[in-house]
């Protein structure tokens, strides 16, 4: 679901694409490869919509939930110590709590299990073990990444990339 402005702002069902659109409250920018029916009724299947009137949606990063999902998502699904892509992912404390890491954005990565042993509850520096990029709160789009386990061809266009 977009915003009029065209912002991403939600991953919605098709049932409630439908009702928007019904209500005259959004428009079909996508549709998908079938319809859905009604007794008096064809109704292209909404792959991407758009809200006809904006509506404000706070959008304050840094108090978003930060969750395992969310991070991993942020990284593209890849240890951001050794760079290779696994699965048996973590999370881990570019500086450990017990060094004085917060639990923020920016100082929570990615990491493959092996690395996350290998790094301990050392600094980066003191194992030469810096993270491919450098931790940030992530855009608001990755949310969308979080919500669905995979992106249809059809959003990527509606999409920055995180």
């Amino acid at each position: 679901m977009l915003n009029a402005s065209y912002e991403p702002i939600n991953v919605c069902t098709v049932r409630r694409a439908a009702i928007l659109l019904l209500k005259n409250r959004a428009e079909i920018l996508e549709k998908g490869d079938w319809a859905l029916h009604a007794e008096s009724l064809t109704l292209p299947r909404p792959v991407v919509i758009r809200l006809l009137a904006y509506v404000h949606v706070p959008r304050n990063v840094h108090r978003r939930k930060i969750t395992r999902r969310a991070v991993f998502a942020r990284d593209r699904w890849t240890c951001q110590y050794c760079g290779h892509e696994r699965a048996n992912l973590t999370v881990d404390h570019v500086v450990p709590r017990s060094k004085g890491g917060t639990s923020t954005w920016d100082n929570i990565v990615t990491c493959c299990a092996p690395c996350n042993r290998r790094k301990g509850d050392h600094l980066p520096q003191q194992v030469n073990m810096l993270p491919v990029r450098k931790p940030k709160a992530p855009n608001p789009t990755v949310f969308i990444h979080v919500a669905t386990p995979s992106i249809p061809e059809a959003w990527e266009q509606y999409l920055v990339a995180a």
